[in-house]
């Protein structure tokens, strides 16, 4: 009996030493992600290492404006899920807004992807009412400007990436993003169900863009949709006041920044020479919430804790 109790003991000991010996270890490695908070611009950023095996791969930098709506969180949710499959990805989130909100920032936080969190308010003038229709003013701007900034400040010309500026009520199959990966200045591809027309975008002819299938103001000098290009991230960088311009008339935003970037001849086309749809202008239907203003008045409404 003795001898059991002694092996038990000594087997106790072992594990015991060997469990406080590898936490002593772990006391000196630093963590596989970094937390950093910036008053100053109020960036906040939490970064993780780059899936599955992409620490080699140009990033990709998804530029997203959002704004408070009540299906905001079904559409980034949507869209993070899809983020989620693309390796070497940084997601930039601005918000339309005075500061960072809440249902935002846990949805990122949530989200296992890599991403930075800012937010800049459109200027009153600028916004549209809620009886305006959609296409009345630009809407992002200010948004993706910020991102642009963003980039400037914290990343280098020789840091090899490629910046996508992705709306949130998109739909985006992931092989556009292994499309865009290698691009060199502007990379471009159609957009499906968008311009009135089952797609607009490139014409190429022997493997270079020489026009364009839209037909909405054709004589824009890019008239391609937001979705429609991605831009070398050393491409911008090189070119510090390149950015959208928020006084641009209605269908010339793309073109504000592509126009000092490249020329048409310069693009570059993917999807099979801009022969494949991978990405869509879709929109959510804008919830009908009637009866809930109804429950409301009743004192009856939703429970605000339950978050939509």
């Amino acid at each position: 009996m003795r001898l059991k109790l002694r092996n038990v003991f000594l087997v106790y000991f072992v594990v015991s030493s060997t469990g406080l010996l590898y936490a002593l270890l772990q006391l000196g490695q630093q963590c596989g992600c970094t937390r950093q908070i910036n008053p100053g611009n109020n960036i906040h950023r939490w970064e993780t290492p780059h899936r599955r095996g992409g620490e080699n791969m140009p990033v990709i930098y998804v530029v997203t404006p959002t704004h408070t709506r009540p299906h905001q969180r079904a559409e980034l949710t949507r869209l993070s899920q899809t983020l989620l499959l693309v390796p070497a990805l940084h997601w930039i989130v601005v918000e339309d807004s005075a500061q960072r909100t809440s249902l935002v920032s846990d949805l990122l936080a949530q989200s296992e992807l890599q991403y930075t969190h800012l937010h800049v308010q459109t200027p009153p003038a600028m916004k549209l009412k809620d009886s305006d229709p959609n296409w009345l003013k630009p809407r992002g701007v200010e948004q993706r400007n910020e991102a642009l900034h963003w980039l400037r400040e914290n990343r280098s010309p020789k840091d090899h990436g490629v910046v996508y500026f992705a709306d949130d009520d998109n739909t985006y199959s992931i092989k556009i993003f292994q499309e865009m990966r290698n691009t060199h200045k502007v990379s471009v591809w159609p957009v499906g169900l968008v311009g009135g027309l089952r797609y607009e975008g490139p014409l190429v002819t022997g493997g270079k863009v020489v026009s364009f299938h839209t037909a909405w103001k054709t004589h824009r000098p890019f008239p391609i949709d937001m979705a429609g290009f991605a831009v070398s991230l050393t491409l911008l960088l090189n070119h510090p006041k390149a950015q959208f311009d928020p006084n641009a008339e209605r269908g010339f935003l793309e073109s504000s920044l592509l126009g000092p970037l490249v020329t048409v001849g310069e693009l570059e086309p993917k999807a099979d020479n801009c022969t494949k749809i991978w990405v869509w202008h879709t929109r959510t239907e804008k919830p009908k919430l009637k009866q809930e203003e109804l429950l409301e008045k009743q004192g009856k409404g939703s429970d605000p804790k339950i978050l939509v």
